[in-house]
């Protein structure tokens, strides 16, 4: 079957929110465990969402650091975030052509709009699930399923689009094809071990691999 719908994680995906989210985790463990955690045990920490990062690390604090991560992170947003290499053009070119697309990501809407707002992205997407729109977060197939009936897409027809194992197993749960996306901080062998059916070199690959199907 034909792809018509794409479904694109946000962050480490659209737009560079690395440095951000790294800064924003080292300023939050450094205030409560000083000299504990480095830059590499961070980025270990991308994709899932706040909650459940920290409260592995300390469950009695666990709103406190979350609301500490967030005021750094918002107030240093539009200094540090930029959409990568290709994906402006590439997401307007998708537009261009009438495909379906959405975001489906495990941040809440409010910092998910400032992304996008920054980068102007927002004007190319029919539809953006966050962290607030469900029950179950990313790997779990809901925030996949959701974007899909919001778009009136099948699963066959849809690619959900990654740089972290969470996108491609919640695409994978949901029944769409899965890309992982080469400039992942996890690597390009961490996401080939869980089998996205392509790999993005670039976003603009997205073009080539769609003229194909």
């Amino acid at each position: 079957m034909k792809v018509n719908t794409l479904l694109f994680d946000l962050d480490g995906t659209l737009i560079d929110t690395n440095e951000l989210i790294i800064t924003s985790f080292l300023h939050t463990l450094n205030h409560y465990y000083p000299d504990q955690y480095k830059r590499e045990d961070a980025i270990q920490f991308i994709g899932p969402p706040l909650y459940d990062t920290f409260v592995a690390i300390d469950e009695s604090r666990v709103d406190e650091m979350i609301t500490t991560y967030r005021e750094h992170n918002l107030s240093h947003h539009d200094q540090l975030v930029t959409e990568f290499e290709g994906v402006y053009e590439t997401i307007e070119a998708l537009h261009k052509k009438g495909y379906k697309l959405g975001i489906v990501t495990t941040k809440l809407r409010h910092t998910v709009n400032m992304g996008l707002r920054l980068t102007k992205l927002d004007q190319f997407f029919d539809v953006v699930v966050t962290l607030d729109d469900v029950k179950n977060a990313k790997p779990d197939p809901e925030p996949v399923q959701l974007a899909l009936a919001q778009l009136h897409a099948k699963p066959e027809e849809a690619i959900m689009i990654g740089d972290n194992h969470h996108d491609i197993v919640s695409g994978q749960n949901a029944g769409t094809k899965t890309a992982g996306v080469a400039w992942s901080l996890k690597g390009i062998e961490y996401l080939q071990s869980f089998k996205p059916d392509y790999m993005l070199e670039n976003m603009r690959d997205l073009l080539t691999i769609l003229e194909e199907n």
